[in-house]
């Protein structure tokens, strides 16, 4: 019995198509449904999570809208996927507060960041907001600023490792030893390569119906892009800690070298993605989620414009102001990242973990959760 409709109506459309079959060349979701003759709430949260949303199933299926069997896997498919930020997140009391505020908690915690970091420096040293000495540290001493950003990146960290245990867990992934060496690497490439983003080669359906592949492109350049960004921090650590060179570093270092292109990925990916989404068949969207995913798109975007913004001005009055800003935005990015789309990459290399391990197997799946 499931509790939450989104998974009743997700189990009636699985047990429809587990009769048809058409669509099983696809995807990885439907071979993976094809190992199962029932399905429990984590059996519906893997195959929610191993979809990737393309929409070639809708544009093929007999069943879909206006069909009196009404069978939109994409849609249904993405509520339960949005549901499955709740069923995991870690502190559980979190759970509801972010659903129900995602939205209005990033905008306040980014503005009341950047206003808290103003302040601090108009009590520490007003003259740094109309300073052109390019000196992030004047505005917070670097201490202080390594010990907020620190601490929130721990914090993130150990939501998104419990969230990511507990939904491991619960799909039975220790079932089919998914945590192998062998299966990791094939989910390794599979996610890198977002292989199952294409539609079954053709690209993802829009309103129009016709299939491309740019939402593939506008991934990548966003991950790879919060990865750049995420390596010129690392290495920006390693300069200031291990080697005594703090910032500011010149345009041929590594922080820049990895800043520049990590910050471009990040306006131009976010951009396209949102693009894509308000391009997309409404049939397709998960309305209730729209707000809280477009949120996080823009947070993205955020903090790769003021990260590039902030190359630009450091040596002018607007940087104290720019800076500001930047701290606030990547600080609420880091603070609700546990608690909504950004947990969609971890989870769907779980489930893609999962997967690889049933097809090595070559068996019916047990029922997840039990093992």
């Amino acid at each position: 019995m499931h509790m939450i409709d989104n998974l009743k109506e997700a189990e009636r459309l699985m047990t429809v198509c587990n009769s048809c079959r058409y669509c099983e060349g696809l995807c990885a979701v439907f071979p993976a449904m094809e190992l199962r003759r029932d399905f429990a709430d984590a059996d519906l949260n893997y195959l929610a999570n191993l979809c990737h949303g393309c929409g070639a199933c809708y544009a093929d299926c007999q069943f879909s809208p206006p069909h009196e069997f009404n069978v939109n896997v994409p849609q249904t498919l993405a509520k339960v996927r949005a549901d499955s930020y709740r069923t995991y997140a870690w502190p559980k009391a979190f759970q509801p507060m972010f659903d129900r505020n995602g939205t209005a908690i990033a905008v306040v915690t980014a503005v009341s960041v950047a206003a808290f970091i103003l302040g601090f420096a108009l009590w520490h040293d007003p003259a740094v907001l109309t300073s052109d000495s390019g000196q992030f540290y004047r505005l917070m001493p670097h201490n202080a600023m390594a010990g907020l950003f620190g601490a929130i990146s721990l914090y993130a960290l150990l939501a998104i490792v419990m969230g990511f245990r507990a939904f491991w867990k619960d799909i039975g992934a220790g079932s089919v030893s998914a945590g192998s060496g062998l299966t990791l690497w094939q989910a390794t490439k599979d996610a890198a390569g977002l292989r199952y983003l294409d539609g079954g080669g053709v690209g993802c359906y829009n309103e129009d119906e016709k299939p491309t592949d740019n939402r593939r492109l506008f991934h990548h350049l966003t991950f790879y892009g919060f990865m750049l960004c995420f390596a010129a921090t690392t290495t920006g650590t390693i300069y200031h800690y291990f080697l005594d060179w703090p910032a500011p570093y010149g345009w041929t270092e590594l922080p820049k070298l990895f800043g520049i292109p990590g910050g471009i990925g990040l306006v131009v990916g976010p951009a396209g993605l949102m693009h894509a989404k308000l391009k997309r068949h409404k049939d397709m969207l998960d309305p209730a989620r729209f707000g809280m995913d477009t949120a996080f798109l823009a947070m993205m975007f955020m903090t790769g414009l003021t990260g590039l913004a902030l190359m630009v001005v450091r040596e002018t009055p607007a940087m104290g102001v720019t800076l500001a800003i930047h701290l606030g935005v990547v600080f609420a990015l880091f603070a609700t990242m546990p608690y909504g789309k950004f947990m969609h990459g971890f989870y769907r290399f779980g489930a893609l973990a999962l997967y690889a391990a049933e097809r090595k197997a070559e068996r019916p799946a047990t029922t997840a959760g039990k093992s």
